[in-house]
């Protein structure tokens, strides 16, 4: 590559080209530790956009920078200020005028102080009045000039960024007949592309024409309506947050400056823009106020400003019905918030992007939920989380994960592979290492040496773990618990026991089967009722479709009974304290279970004194077991009852 020539400088901003890629396994684990913790997993996916990556802004931070700002906007000054400066120099005009004429000692003198004394007291009314008065002070003529001036420049400036020194030009009659052109032009080419009609031609030749209007440089119709729909939205909220009064005084001050033929032309413009971007806020008014008066272009400007912010704001909101980080607008960030606001955006879409893009989450209509992959990896976390406790028993006691995991020891056995998880055979590993390095104290092990036990496949088991839904176990910090265990169990039963059928069932004041993405995205419901009557209908209905397995039935719930379904409409009925019919019907669901030879076993949570004692019942009743654990120990025992049971009755 001889003859290339290469420069280098300092880094200007942009995202930095040396921080470390995020870890979006720690940002996944992060969610599924708060949803095992009895969060909601919709709120823990938005919390972690909301936090954005560690060092760096999320859309809490993005959207307190644009409140802050949004805030300072409305403080900025008076929207009145064109309105205060034309009075300003109508005043300066009429003491000069009147200073001259009173050196002046004729009749016409006379007669224009009569004129100037019965001038009404509206700035408007009496610039308008004045339109032909023969001024006799040069120094009153060109403050009158300014008013009129001044605004029709402010104007246009305000609406075609391409104006420079627009009082000054936009006096010049050529320069107010060229704009005229323009805007008729410009109104023509919007009514095509209101029809639908094929503009690329027009919108070239006009661009051709009077693109130094026009700096943006759109690249076609809709980009110029954007730009120029805004601006003009942001004059008429102007219009719209002065008292009626000054409201009167402006509108009336801008036709006496633009005239006729430039007035007429924008307010087709104003109509055409209007029809095109309905969805801008042009009738929503702001309350600005500050010490400092603002003319029409900053007026108009700061509510501009106050307007994208608004819209960047809803766009920040994660609760936005449908909505997703490709909605912001980059440009609209760096223009009101900064480069490095900017910058951060794009690394929160870059998390998303990078969520998405390795399987972690998928967006539906309600936003971001965790996809499979995730969930497996959630209820592998809790699953762990189970073991943990229950490998941290007595000493000599072994990992659960091992027993029975392909069925029952056949006596024969294999070299250990990665992901194993059969006992280890002890004999033939040490021999294996042994036979590689000598008979040396101590045996020195590595991988190649271990082998496993082979097992055989056993009996499968049909499972049916029921879960109370009701609102007490939200309540009293029993959500994340339940989850957690539900959530172990049915990652045991896919990855240790794929032979077995788990059916989770969710039940409040009436019961529903649920998935393991469904379990994990279920949040609390304020209805009253626990329907365990329901719940045990399902899961004798899971039970028969697999004869000959080994039958479970696991309740994990936090009260007695108190609703059941209507025998005669099917509608859950619900009433506290819990009626006979209530007990009863529960009851039959019980015997029905028994009669068919499931196991039967209640998990109890809390104190109730009424609870205990229907738990107990029907524990004595179907020949199953109660137990009463910690909260922190109810995964361990379901997941221990659950093996214990699957091995026989």
């Amino acid at each position: 590559m001889a003859g290339n020539r290469f420069r280098y400088g300092q880094w200007r901003g942009g995202p930095d080209p040396l921080a470390p890629p995020y870890d979006v396994r720690a940002a996944v684990d992060a969610v599924g530790a708060e949803v095992l913790a009895g969060g909601s997993l919709r709120e823990a996916l938005r919390g972690l956009l909301r936090r954005g990556p560690q060092g760096r802004d999320g859309l809490d931070g993005l959207a307190d920078r644009a409140r802050r700002l949004r805030r300072e906007a409305l403080r900025r000054g008076g929207l009145d200020g064109a309105v205060t400066r034309a009075r300003a120099l109508l005043d300066q005009a009429l003491a000069a005028e009147r200073d001259e004429l009173r050196g002046r000692a004729d009749e016409a003198a006379r007669f224009a102080e009569a004129v100037l004394d019965n001038l009404p007291r509206s700035t408007a009314r009496a610039v308008q009045e004045l339109a032909g008065y023969p001024w006799v002070s040069d120094e009153a003529r060109q403050a009158y000039q300014k008013i009129l001036d001044g605004l029709r420049g402010d104007v246009l400036e305000q609406r075609f960024a391409g104006l420079r020194d627009a009082a000054r030009a936009t006096a010049d009659p050529a320069v107010q007949r060229q704009l005229a052109e323009m805007m008729r032009d410009l109104n023509d080419l919007l009514a095509r592309h209101a029809r639908s009609e094929e503009t690329t031609d027009a919108f070239a030749e006009f661009m051709r024409r009077h693109g130094e209007f026009f700096p943006e440089r759109p690249a076609d119709v809709d980009e110029l309506v954007d730009v120029l729909a805004r601006r003009a939205a942001a004059g008429q909220r102007l219009m719209r947050s002065l008292s009626e009064r000054q409201r009167e005084e402006l509108a009336g001050l801008m036709g006496q400056s633009l005239g006729d033929r430039l007035a007429g032309e924008l307010s087709a413009l104003d109509a055409n823009l209007r029809a095109l971007r309905p969805e801008l806020n042009w009738n929503r008014g702001e309350q600005v106020r500050g010490q400092q008066p603002l003319g029409y272009g900053e007026a108009a400007g700061a509510l501009d400003e106050i307007a994208e912010l608004d819209a960047l704001l809803d766009g920040l909101d994660p609760e936005q019905p449908g909505g997703t980080l490709d909605d912001v607008d980059v440009e609209a960030v760096s223009r009101t918030l900064g480069r490095d606001a900017a910058d951060d955006l794009l690394r929160l879409r870059e998390l998303e992007g990078e969520l998405r893009r390795q399987g972690w989450v998928t967006r539906d209509a309600d936003g971001l939920t965790l996809s499979p992959k995730a969930l497996r990896r959630l209820a592998d976390s809790a699953l762990r989380r189970v073991f943990a406790d229950l490998t941290a028993g007595p000493r000599g006691r072994h990992d659960l994960r091992s027993a029975g995991a392909a069925g029952e020891v056949s006596g024969a056995s294999r070299p250990w592979e990665y992901g194993d998880e059969q006992p280890v055979d002890v004999v033939r590993t040490l021999t294996r290492a042994v036979g590689r390095a000598g008979p040396r104290v101590p045996v020195a092990l590595v991988a190649a040496d271990f082998e496993v036990v082979e097992t055989e496949r056993r009996a499968s088991a049909a499972v049916a773990l029921c879960v109370d839904l009701s609102y007490s176990m939200y309540s009293q910090q029993r959500w994340g618990p339940m989850k957690q265990t539900a959530l172990a169990l049915s990652h045991l039963m896919a990855t240790r026991f794929p032979q077995d059928a788990l059916q989770i069932i969710g039940f409040g004041l009436e019961a529903a089967t649920l998935t393991q993405a469904e379990l994990a995205a279920v949040e609390p419901d304020l209805q009253q009722g626990t329907n365990l009557q329901h719940a045990l209908r399902l899961a004798g209905r899971h039970l028969r479709r697999h004869p000959g397995a080994e039958q479970v039935v696991l309740v994990v719930t936090d009260g007695e009974p108190t609703a059941h379904l209507d025998p005669d409409d099917g509608a859950a009925y619900f009433h506290w304290p819990s009626l006979p019919e209530t007990v009863e019907a529960t009851i039959r669901e019980v015997d029905r279970l028994s009669r068919a030879g499931a196991t039967l076993n209640l998990f109890m949570l809390g104190d109730d004194p009424g609870l205990h004692s229907f738990v107990d019942a029907v524990a004595r009743r179907c020949g199953g077991r109660m137990f009463t654990p910690d909260l922190g120990d109810l995964g361990e025992y379901v997941v221990s009852d659950y093996l214990r049971a699957r091995r026989g009755r």
